[in-house]
C-alpha cells in the first residue's frame, strides 16, 4: 500500500472516531435519559476504538432504559465509556467489594482468611449468597469499606446506609477500578488471584451478561446484580474481566428503567457482543444469548424493593 493511501486511511480513522465521540442521542432512549455513543479511544488502534465506539452505539440504538459502560483492554491502551460516572444503586454486585475488602483485611493483617471468612466469601460471590455478604458486611463496618473504597480510589461509590449493603451507589467507572484491583500487575492486593479464581466459578445460572460474545480460550470471571425497585425499574448490571489468549480485558455494564429483567440481560448482552468481537476478530463466540427461559425474574434480594427512608432520591448524574 503506497504512502498517499495509508495517510487516507488514517485521516478517515480520526474523522470517524471524531465524529463517534460527538454527544448526540441515541435512537429509542427513555425519555428520562439522552444516551450518547461510546467514547472508545485508543492511540495505538484508532480504526479498532472507531469500530467498537459505533457497535456499541448500534447495540443500543433501539433499547430502552439507562446504561453505563466502561471497557478496559489491559493489554493495550484501548478504553471505552459511555455515561460512566452516573450512579446506580449496586444490587448484588457490591459483592464485589466486599471480597476484596475481606482478602485486603487479611492481608493488612499478615494471614490468610479465616476458615469463617472462607465460608462466607466463597458462597456470597459463587452462588450470591446474601446471609453471607450480610456477615462480611457487619463484620468489615463501613469504616473499614470506607477506607478500602478510599484506597482503590473510586470517587463516586456510596456504602449503602446501615445492612443495606445492595443500595450502595456506585459507578461503571468505579467498578471498572475494583475489576483493576484484581488484575493489576501493581495492584495492592496480595491474594488477587483468589478473587479471580471465585469470579470464575459462580454458578451456571448467574453467568449471563458480558460473557455473552466470549470466544474460546478466554475465561470469565464475573458479578452480576438483579433487582428492582419501586423506582427505576430493574437494575441489571453485570461485571468481569476476561483472561486468556494472551489477553486481559474488563467490561462493566451497568443500566436501570429495565421493564423486566430479561430485558435488561438483553441489553446488557448486545454491548457484550460488540466488545467481544471488537478485541477478538476472527474467532467464532462460544457463549451465545442467554435464552429467556433460563432468566428466572426473581429478584437478587439484595436490597428491599420499596423505599428507605432518608436514602432513596433520584441517583445523580455527574455527566453533563
Amino acid at each position: 500500500m503506497g504512502t498517499s493511501m495509508r495517510n487516507r486511511r488514517t485521516a478517515m480513522a480520526t474523522a470517524v472516531v471524531s465524529a463517534l465521540l460527538a454527544p448526540v442521542p441515541a435512537v429509542a432512549a427513555s425519555a428520562s435519559t439522552a444516551q450518547v455513543p461510546a467514547a472508545c479511544r485508543s492511540t495505538r488502534n484508532p480504526e479498532l476504538a472507531a469500530r467498537m465506539s459505533r457497535d456499541i452505539g448500534a447495540a443500543l440504538s433501539s433499547r430502552r432504559g439507562t446504561v453505563a459502560v466502561a471497557v478496559r483492554d489491559d493489554n493495550s491502551d484501548l478504553t471505552c465509556a459511555l455515561a460512566s460516572e452516573r450512579q446506580y444503586d449496586s444490587a448484588s454486585v457490591a459483592k464485589l467489594t466486599i471480597m476484596e475488602a475481606t482478602l485486603r483485611r487479611a492481608d493488612e493483617l499478615r494471614r490468610t482468611l479465616t476458615n469463617w471468612e472462607f465460608a462466607n466469601v466463597r458462597p456470597m460471590i459463587t452462588i450470591s449468597d446474601n446471609t453471607a455478604a450480610q456477615h462480611l458486611w457487619n463484620d468489615l463496618g463501613h469504616t473499614y469499606l470506607g477506607r478500602f473504597l478510599g484506597r482503590v480510589g473510586t470517587h463516586r461509590t456510596e456504602l449503602g446506609p446501615a445492612g443495606y449493603w445492595g443500595l450502595t451507589r456506585t459507578t461503571a467507572s468505579d467498578q471498572m477500578r475494583l475489576l483493576g484491583v484484581l488484575t493489576g500487575p501493581r495492584s495492592f492486593l496480595k491474594s488477587r488471584a483468589y478473587g479471580l479464581k471465585l469470579l470464575s466459578q459462580v454458578r451456571g445460572d448467574q453467568r449471563w451478561g458480558v460473557p455473552a460474545g466470549m470466544p474460546r480460550g478466554l475465561r470469565a470471571h464475573i458479578k452480576n446484580g438483579w433487582l428492582p425497585r419501586s423506582t427505576h425499574g430493574w437494575r441489571v448490571h453485570s461485571v468481569g474481566v476476561f483472561t486468556g489468549s494472551g489477553r486481559m480485558y474488563r467490561i462493566v455494564v451497568l443500566s436501570h428503567d429495565n421493564p423486566t429483567m430479561a430485558y435488561g440481560v438483553r441489553t446488557i448482552e448486545r454491548i457484550a457482543q460488540a466488545v467481544h468481537r471488537g478485541f477478538n476478530r476472527r474467532r467464532g463466540a462460544v457463549q451465545g444469548s442467554t435464552p429467556e427461559y433460563r432468566i428466572s425474574e426473581v429478584p437478587d434480594g439484595s436490597a428491599p424493593q420499596g423505599p428507605v427512608p432518608g436514602w432513596d432520591e433520584p441517583e445523580r448524574d455527574a455527566t453533563p
